[in-house]
């Protein structure tokens, strides 16, 4: 079980805006920061629910090219308003709202690309 995950990205500051719109619908907001002075090297943003933050961004190169990233919903209502959110912050379109039947029965899943080019989806696993 992944605890969490940490992506690099070009601007920092721009990913943390993207993030917290796209992600905003899902529940999912920063709730974690780590300044530049405190790291050492450049700032980090935590975002995830609570208090526990489980997808982290930094800006720095990315090592290993765009990474696909997948965040449970638990509506479909959720799936369609974060792509919504995500294509009104800036996102590229990679697969508007729909069921995935190739996955299994009920995936209903919504993708897009983020601006440093990873690819973000929701999905929910629960019939409509």
């Amino acid at each position: 079980m992944l605890d969490h995950i940490s992506i690099t990205v070009a601007d920092v500051e721009k990913a943390k805006a993207f993030y917290e719109a796209a992600l905003k619908p899902l529940g999912v907001g920063v709730v974690m920061s780590v300044s530049a002075e405190e790291t050492g090297t450049t700032g980090y943003y935590g975002l995830g629910e609570g208090q526990k933050p489980y997808l982290w961004i930094a800006e720095g190169p990315t090592h290993s090219g765009p990474m696909h990233i997948a965040l449970a919903a638990d509506a479909r209502a959720k799936v369609d308003a974060f792509y919504k959110a995500a294509m009104a912050a800036g996102a590229k379109d990679n697969g508007p709202p729909g069921i995935r039947a190739q996955y299994h029965p009920t995936y209903y899943g919504a993708f897009v690309i983020d601006p440093d080019g990873h690819n973000l989806e929701a999905v929910c696993h629960l019939p409509g």
